[in-house]
């Protein structure tokens, strides 16, 4: 009886396991790039790794300025690895240190007051 987990060979003789990871890793440098380039831009940066079901996870980034940002991943490994290669400190819970640091603007307070009833709508 074959193995079902063993990686699918293309025409070309390549893994479908293989063109996968590779796949993967392309996805986990371009995050990690991008976490590098938000945390130039705010003097540093930390973290938490949320996840979000099917879709799979989200980077929640703080900068040390107290702007703050988040990345989708595919998969949750795939952000564990994008937070790996940047460097990035990540707490094990958004919790009430790293989330005071976050500075929110008008827009944002805006946005919030029109969740609640009777706050102002934002059409």
């Amino acid at each position: 009886m074959a193995d079902d987990t063993a990686d699918e060979t293309t025409q070309d003789g390549s893994s479908t396991g293989a063109r996968q990871a590779a796949r993967d890793a392309r996805r986990a440098n371009r995050l990690a790039k991008e976490i590098g380039a938000f945390a130039k831009a705010h003097g540093g940066a930390e973290g938490h790794i949320a996840h979000l079901g099917q879709r799979g996870a989200r980077i929640v980034l703080v900068g040390a300025d107290g702007g703050w940002g988040d990345l989708v991943a595919p998969t949750h490994a795939i952000a564990e690895q994008a937070v790996t290669r940047a460097g990035l400190t990540v707490h094990e819970t958004f919790d009430g240190e790293l989330a005071g640091r976050v500075r929110t603007g008008r827009y944002e307070w805006s946005r919030m007051a029109g969740i609640q009833v009777g706050g102002p709508s934002n059409d």
